[in-house]
């Protein structure tokens, strides 16, 4: 991709009129559009190397964009990044490690382990990027899926003026579906349980996008927005979008006659290209009210792809696993005038200081305490991260074979901490990026340090840990003796 030279002016006379009093403040400081898909793996869309899925639309996009090479989830699964990118705090600063509720142990044959109890919502003293944004004039509006919470800690409670489809599971397949029932409705979600509101059969992405275009065109224009719309797509259950089913299906055999080693699904790609088309109408109800130049789009996914559903490769893994397949995300910000690589490693913690740095509103360290803005980037400056590593946390068990432990990057270098077996995994990702080389036991000491810095962030962070179900085991590398 090509790098604009344009150096983001626009951008900082808003922020300057931001931090003046300008009298027109309102009217001009950007709008934000946060789209944020469930379960996208770092490959699925053309930006990051996909040759099967078509997603043109957000090609597009990417064009315009800032395209993060090692955009990182803040976790594994589902929940952890969504608080991580609403707050600005780590999943275990708001002790949300786990997607909500997890699996419980007597689900789980033959667990080692006793896995903490974390919350199953989002706590209610937590600041989040809606509030923020509200107390400083914005219009919030929330649609999809939010899985932070049931009644009483939903999107409503957490500075969100509008709730179109948030609720507290996670997955259509226990709120009807991807598709209406007879009655034109989906019963559970918000905003949409009302019989007749839609046709019967309507598809739920293309129902929430019209939810989102009406948003947009209904606003006062006198206030700038925050609109965070919240795919359900692509997490199971896997389904068949009507409008390119038959394309994907048509195009598949030919497609693994050229490269078998692909694992690829029809149903799975026309997902993906539903999401596309959302996005294609999103960006074009932006330029046809004439808003896409004063407006902040950013595109990312909750963690990586479903193994069996999707191809992460060349990255290992997926879903529910601490390798770069589970954690690795697409991540393209379009801030216009702005655009090109950056490799710097970011995280879904970095979103909502740098939504408050771009917009003007000034960022609230003391809530966002985990996070670092990178807008220096969108304003065409030298990105400069300040921490030194990034360390994950998933004390749990995970129906993909995951089972409890860490992880910490620092620089080039990875450390896997599994306290389930009792071992560490290290690489080099620069040298290694699908990890296939532990290099654990031929450089013990680099394995000791990383393993001595994710110890020593846990102790601080006061990270709950798994215990023992035999107490008289040894368990070393969970219990911190050599």
């Amino acid at each position: 991709m090509r790098r604009s030279v344009v150096t983001g002016v626009m951008l900082g006379v808003l922020l300057l009129c931001a931090s003046t009093g300008c009298a027109s403040e309102q009217a001009t400081r950007p709008n934000v559009v946060v789209l944020l898909v469930d379960d996208m793996g770092w490959r699925d869309i053309e930006p990051y190397g996909q040759d099967y899925y078509e997603t043109p639309h957000i090609a597009a996009l990417a064009e315009q964009s800032v395209r993060f090479t090692s955009a990182y989830a803040s976790g594994a699964v589902c929940s952890p990044t969504r608080a991580a990118l609403l707050t600005g705090r780590h999943p275990v600063r708001v002790n949300i490690t786990d997607w909500i509720p997890g699996m419980r142990e007597r689900s789980i044959k033959d667990h080692r382990l006793n896995q903490p109890r974390d919350r199953d919502e989002l706590a209610l003293e937590e600041v989040t990027l809606a509030e923020v944004m509200k107390q400083a004039g914005y219009q919030t509006w929330f649609v999809g899926k939010w899985h932070l919470g049931g009644d009483g800690f939903g999107p409503e409670q957490q500075g969100f003026d509008v709730n179109i489809g948030g609720q507290h599971k996670g997955s259509p397949g226990y709120a009807g579906g991807y598709f209406a029932g007879e009655d034109g409705a989906w019963a559970t979600m918000p905003g949409m349980d009302e019989a007749g509101k839609y046709p019967a059969g309507a598809h739920l992405t293309e129902e929430l996008t019209h939810e989102a275009l009406a948003l947009i065109k209904n606003r006062d224009a006198d206030k700038p927005f925050l609109l965070y719309f919240s795919y359900y797509n692509v997490h199971t259950p896997l389904h068949r979008v009507p409008e390119t089913i038959d394309y994907y299906e048509r195009k598949l055999p030919q497609y693994l006659a050229a490269q078998p080693e692909r694992k690829v699904r029809a149903d799975y790609a026309s997902m993906v290209g539903s999401v596309d088309a959302s996005v294609g109408r999103v960006m074009g109800m932006l330029k046809d009210a004439g808003l896409d130049e004063n407006t902040i789009v950013v595109f990312t996914s909750d963690n990586g792809g479903l193994r069996w559903a999707t191809d992460n490769r060349p990255l290992r893994s997926g879903k529910g696993w601490l390798y770069e397949g589970g954690i690795r995300v697409p991540l393209l910000v379009r801030a216009p005038g702005v655009s090109g690589d950056e490799d710097t490693v970011v995280v879904s913690t970095d979103v909502m200081p740098t939504l408050l740095e771009l917009t003007g509103v000034g960022k609230r360290e003391s809530l966002h305490a985990d996070g670092e803005s990178f807008a220096s980037r969108l304003r065409n400056e030298p990105l400069t991260i300040r921490r030194a590593s990034v360390c994950w946390h998933y004390p749990h068990y995970h129906g993909q074979g995951w089972a409890p432990g860490a992880a910490i990057r620092a620089g080039d270098w990875k450390l896997i901490a599994f306290y389930h077996d009792d071992r560490v995994e290290l690489y080099n990702l620069k040298t290694d990026p699908n990890e296939k080389r532990d290099l654990s036991k031929t450089q013990p000491r680099k394995a000791a340090e990383l393993l001595a810095q994710l110890r020593q962030w846990q102790a601080e962070m006061g990270a709950a840990m798994p215990t023992p179900r035999d107490q008289d085991g040894a368990y070393r590398v969970l219990r911190g003796t050599e």
